[in-house]
C-alpha cells in the first residue's frame, strides 16, 4: 500500500508543495547533475548539426551571431529560421538577445521572457 499512498500524494499534493513528476527522457540532465552551458560561434548552416548534438546531451547553448550577421545577413536569417524549426520539432526553447546571442535550451529548461 505504500506505493498507492505515494501515488495519491503526487496526484493530489498539499497546497504548499508543488508536485514534481520524474522526467523520463533520453540523455537529458537528471536532478543533481550539473548542467553544462556552452558558448559557441554560429558560422552558418553547417554548424547546426554539430550544435544539435550538444542540446541532445542536455547542454544549454549560447550562440554568438554578431560575426555572421555582419558577414552575411541572408545566411544568418536562414540559420535562425532553421534553428526555430528544429527547436519546435524537438521541444527546445530559443530566444535572441540584443547583444547578438541566440540562447537555446533543452526541454528541461525554459527561457523566461518578460
Amino acid at each position: 500500500m505504500p506505493l498507492l499512498k505515494d501515488l495519491i500524494d503526487v496526484i493530489s499534493p498539499k497546497k504548499s508543495e508543488p508536485a514534481e513528476l520524474p522526467v523520463e527522457e533520453g540523455q537529458e540532465a537528471q536532478v543533481g547533475e550539473k548542467v553544462l552551458i556552452r558558448i559557441e560561434n554560429l558560422n552558418g548552416m553547417i554548424d547546426i548539426d554539430r550544435l544539435m548534438k550538444f542540446l541532445r546531451e542536455g547542454q544549454i547553448l549560447f550562440l554568438k551571431t554578431k560575426d555572421l550577421q555582419k558577414r552575411d545577413l541572408g545566411a544568418f536569417q536562414t540559420s535562425v529560421q532553421k534553428w526555430k524549426r528544429v527547436c519546435q520539432q524537438f521541444g527546445w526553447d530559443i530566444a535572441g538577445t540584443e547583444e547578438g546571442y541566440l540562447v537555446i535550451t533543452p526541454r528541461f529548461a525554459q527561457i523566461v521572457r518578460e
